[in-house]
């Protein structure tokens, strides 16, 4: 038994975390705000064998960029054991991360979600798509990586969350726009718990305005605007970030950053790509990632 599932990477520009003390409640913990999904993400493919005498009833190998963690991958796994008697299977799990851990892309999250379906299909448990997006997010709040991505990459495309939650309790508005390249330059990443914990009080004054403008304008450049205003206001904009905004600004360029790390990203026409590959070009440290945007979501693939 085998199976096949991909995540799209998930950008967030500026959010409103939910929180909650009761830990048993993960479901209703989560993030309002706003963000997008792109082509790129986590592929991953679950394969099912007769356990011989491996002392673990698991593997985890990743390809690609690596995360430095598994314990995302086994709370998605052993929720799923605990919905029968799998104790003569061994689960070959692999994750091919395309795009970079750590820096603002929502790696966890598309680990969990393309696990969580991979799964769901391999075991032939048919749970409603809900209930898989429900156990990645679950994974996502109780390992501390994330609060929001799992909603909106299950989900895919330029999105509003209007309501935090996990898919069935959260709710997101879906923002159709012309066809765009989404171009992004990744530096360094940021530990996304311990900036939560820090600037909290900062982030949902500031968040929360910004999800009703937005539900106003419902305009990608106008989203960029509020992104860079956001990150400005909560202080993550390193000196390197804003000698690049600037440049882009000074072309008459928009452009935002992501949360949480040293990542720029510019939303343009498909005709103006090459200004800002041009400009970013010029810093032979990052990380260039050229894109567009991923309108279907968390999916099954045939094998």
């Amino acid at each position: 038994m085998e199976a096949t599932a991909f995540c799209p990477a998930h950008i967030t520009g500026f959010f409103k975390a939910h929180l909650d003390d009761n830990q048993n409640n993960l479901q209703s913990i989560g993030s309002m705000g706003a963000g997008f999904s792109i082509k790129q993400g986590v592929t991953t493919r679950v394969k099912i064998e007769i356990k011989d005498r491996q002392e673990s009833c698991f593997e985890i190998i990743s390809h690609g960029y690596q995360s430095d963690k598994t314990d995302i991958s086994e709370y998605v796994l052993n929720e799923f054991l605990n919905l029968g008697n799998f104790s003569t299977k061994f689960f070959r799990i692999e994750h091919d991360i395309s795009i970079p851990v750590g820096y603002g892309l929502g790696s966890s999250s598309a680990v969990a979600l393309s696990l969580s379906f991979a799964l769901d299909q391999a075991l032939g448990t048919k749970l409603d798509k809900t209930t898989i997006g429900q156990i990645a997010h679950n994974a996502e709040v109780n390992c501390k990586t994330g609060l929001g991505d799992v909603l909106a990459s299950y989900h895919g495309g330029f999105e509003i969350r209007v309501k935090a939650g996990a898919p069935g309790i959260g709710h997101v508005e879906k923002i159709s726009t012309e066809k765009i390249s989404i171009i992004m330059i990744c530096f360094s990443p940021i530990s996304t718990n311990k900036f939560i914990k820090e600037r909290l009080s900062q982030i949902n004054g500031l968040g929360g305005k910004m999800v009703n403008r937005l539900l106003e304008s419902r305009n990608y450049e106008h989203f960029q605007d509020m992104s860079l205003e956001f990150a400005k206001y909560v202080d993550v904009m390193t000196p390197k970030m804003q000698r690049i905004v600037d440049e882009l600004s000074e072309n008459n360029i928009k452009c935002g950053i992501a949360l949480f790390g040293e990542t720029i990203f510019s939303m343009i026409p498909q005709e103006e790509e090459f200004r800002v590959l041009e400009i970013l070009q010029k810093y032979p440290d990052g990380i260039i990632i050229k894109s567009e945007l991923d309108n279907d979501g968390a999916r099954v693939l045939d094998n």
